[in-house]
């Protein structure tokens, strides 16, 4: 999984990771942020949330056209620092209502457009690392590392946003609105250490930065030759890019409910307090140490040294150590917040990750690993599976209108906490093989001199998908749950069979 990989590869994959914790510390909180200090319904949150994430996922297609001319790492190094201007003015409060939510959208935008410079140029970069032949075979795993560098990050973000707040209420003596802006100043300490590792570490990565050759004295860079392709060539490859575009936005249209359908559901129909191993689960450190078991049982196989399988062992021993010890502290229940919910799919990301890959490697030994684009397909069938799940879960309770009714009533029922957790499971188990097998799949077959563009392209089918995440938020009212998780059961069905109807053409180009 790691052997071979060039140190490139680690460092774009550690600055990313220092973004991503930023701003997923800010989407963690930002739906219930806005019900909290404007007010605002379900539909109005939702509507901000889903703009906010089209307009993220957007702009990296202009990012990619100007970085195509300008250069990929010209481009990532504005976009955070135009990010960082974004959170700074998020974490400022505002006591005038009208002139806050001006800061809120001033802020959103810049962040937008900051990311829209950095998210897609980083991921070209790293793809180029992997346009040496004898790399390419390493391009699959090297994804996947890299998309398990992003959520680490996001593993954190969820605890550090609730930490910060509840600390901010309690030492300054803050209203929950006005105390959700200390989560937003995390985001911009986050960027900083990931300015600091991209500059760092900029000599592993640097050849791939693109743009115009540069000076080093005298003597010049030369860029790596370029592949040619003929123009029959060169639109085949963006037709078949567009046919994976147009199914994608569906999974992400299901898969970003996280941050909106998914948290409000945490927050209005499930249990707020957990005991036991279950309360362990909202713990992000015991998380950690189930982590270091699930990579030191790979490590301890597949090592060749007995000081690497002893090494191996000690931190396996150390690790369910730990979780004994924390097991035996356990006295009575603990408070659960809604925003916790969304540190179990990065936590399932980075836990599974190895095991993705070593199934796929076994596979790809025996001839019979499937495509990315059957992947994906597989990815969308999986996700309609985790809505089934979703809607299981809330077979006889109330729609959202009658739930508030009751609880002001105290007469109120509430779901068990697992069964977010097993939609969170199975929904990464689709991210798995769909995203970082997309990304992967653009980085190859997209046209050498459209590279930036069409990565764009993929963030503009995810902006799609995540501007529709608000169909799903303006339903969440009067009509029952079922209805909603319904709607993207079929969606995500209806997407599989369309990519499996178009699996031969896309194929002939990966």
């Amino acid at each position: 999984m790691f052997e071979g990989q060039p140190k490139g590869l680690y460092a774009l994959a550690l600055a990313n990771t220092g973004e991503r914790f930023g701003y997923y510390t800010m989407l963690a909180v930002f739906v219930l942020y806005l019900q909290s200090n404007f007010g605002l319904s379900a539909d109005a949150a939702g509507s901000i949330y889903s703009t906010f994430l089209a307009l993220v996922y957007f702009l990296p297609f202009i990012g990619g056209i100007l970085a195509d001319k300008f250069g990929f790492g010209r481009l990532a190094t504005i976009g955070i620092i135009i990010m960082f201007l974004g959170y700074l003015i998020l974490s400022i409060p505002i006591d005038n209502r009208g002139l806050a939510m001006a800061a809120v959208w001033g802020g959103l935008l810049l962040i937008s457009c900051g990311t829209g410079f950095f998210k897609g140029n980083l991921q070209v970069m790293v793809g180029n690392l992997y346009d040496d032949p004898k790399l390419e075979s390493k391009r699959d795993s090297a994804f996947s590392i890299f998309y398990m560098a992003i959520n680490i990050g996001a593993l954190f973000a969820p605890s550090a946003a609730v930490a910060i707040k509840n600390w901010g209420m309690e030492r300054f003596g803050l209203d929950e609105g006005t105390a959700y802006h200390f989560a937003f100043a995390v985001a911009c300490v986050s960027l900083i250490f990931s300015i600091l590792i991209y500059y760092g570490f900029r000599s592993t990565f640097k050849h791939v930065e693109g743009g115009k050759k540069q000076e080093s004295g005298k003597k010049q860079v030369q860029e790596q030759p370029v592949e040619q392709l003929s123009k029959e060539e060169t639109k085949s490859r963006i037709v078949a890019l567009c046919l994976v575009f147009a199914v994608v936005i569906f999974f992400w249209m299901a898969f970003h409910q996280n941050g909106l359908t998914l948290t409000l559901f945490a927050n209005e129909f499930t249990a707020k307090s957990a005991s036991g191993v279950e309360s362990m689960m909202f713990d992000v450190w015991s998380l950690v140490l189930v982590i270091l078991i699930v990579y030191s049982l790979f490590s301890l196989f597949q090592s060749k040294t007995g000081k690497g399988k002893l090494i191996s062992g000690l931190v396996i021993l150390a690790s369910v150590l730990g979780l004994v010890a924390k097991y035996s502290t356990l006295s009575g229940s603990i408070k659960v917040d809604a925003e916790l919910f969304q540190h179990f799919n990065p936590f399932f990301v980075v836990a599974l990750t190895p095991v993705s890959i070593a199934l796929f490697g076994w596979l790809a030994r025996k001839g019979k690993e499937p495509s990315a684009p059957r992947k994906i397909g597989l990815g969308m069938l999986v996700a309609a599976l985790g809505y089934v799940v979703m809607t299981l879960g809330s077979l006889g309770l109330p729609c959202p209108v009658d739930q508030a009714t009751a609880i002001q009533a105290g007469t109120a029922s509430f779901v068990s906490p697992n069964w977010l957790i097993s939609t969170y499971l199975v929904l990464t188990f689709g991210e798995l093989l769909l995203s970082p097998m997309g990304i992967s799949f653009v980085s190859k077959v997209a046209p050498p001199k459209y590279k930036g563009m069409m990565m764009g392209g993929w963030f503009v089918a995810t902006a799609i998908g995540n501007k529709l995440t608000s169909v799903c938020s303006s339903l969440w009212g009067e009509l029952p749950l079922v209805v909603v998780w319904g709607i993207l059961v079929a969606l995500c069905l209806l997407s599989a069979l369309f990519i499996f109807s178009v699996m031969k053409r896309l194929e002939k180009v990966a």
